[in-house]
């Protein structure tokens, strides 16, 4: 067979594969007016992983008494891995999926630098920490961390979310976690996640 003729005849099949595979892409993003916004996942545009984890408990595991209201209250220790290139800010948030009525927030700091690598146990319960890092409010209207607190005869799961940014959310250092979560919207670069479980004692 000629070569220009197979040439010709590949190009041909390939534009016929593409052509239904760009409705449907131009039919999913350019929908009409009356198309509903979708809800926030800050995961579903990452484009690396960071690995998350604590050095007080596994991942899946029991969260120790110390990190929760039946306990000292004090955040537990973290750790992650390198954040892809371009990141310019960490935020770090642990939500309890469990909650009755809706997610409930127990931790949102953000603006934390980039070239951090851990962040220690006990984590002041002020706005400001550290260089850049602020803490908001959590769903129990209070600053910082606020750890788990389940109903009685209830096992809760814990989730603890890291977002690499690409660039700072610069808000007040009281922002509610409606506002941290709208502010991280189209800025993640790459996230990690891990969990805990707790029941109260």
């Amino acid at each position: 067979m000629d070569l220009r003729f197979r040439q010709s005849k590949f190009r041909l099949q390939t534009t016929t594969l593409l052509i239904p595979l760009l409705v449907v892409l131009i039919g999913t993003s350019c929908g009409g007016e009356d198309s509903a916004p979708e809800e926030f996942d800050p995961t579903s545009s990452v484009t690396a992983v960071v690995e998350f984890s604590s050095p007080a408990f596994d991942d899946g595991e029991l969260i120790p008494v110390e990190y929760t209201c039946d306990g000292d209250d004090l955040s537990p220790p973290l750790r992650w891995s390198d954040v892809p290139s371009g990141t310019r800010s960490l935020a770090i948030v642990l939500d309890d999926p469990d909650a009755p009525r809706s997610i409930f927030r127990h931790w949102s700091l953000y603006d934390l630098p980039s070239a951090t690598r851990s962040l220690k146990e006990a984590q002041p319960t002020t706005g400001k920490l550290q260089n850049s890092t602020r803490q908001g409010r959590n769903d129990f209207d209070k600053i910082g961390y606020r750890g788990p607190c389940p109903p009685q005869g209830e096992e809760h799961e814990y989730l603890f979310f890291i977002y690499a940014l690409s660039e700072r959310l610069k808000l007040e250092g009281d922002a509610g976690p409606m506002a941290v979560s709208d502010a991280i919207r189209g800025r993640v670069l790459g996230t990690g996640s891990f969990s805990g479980m707790y029941a109260r004692q």
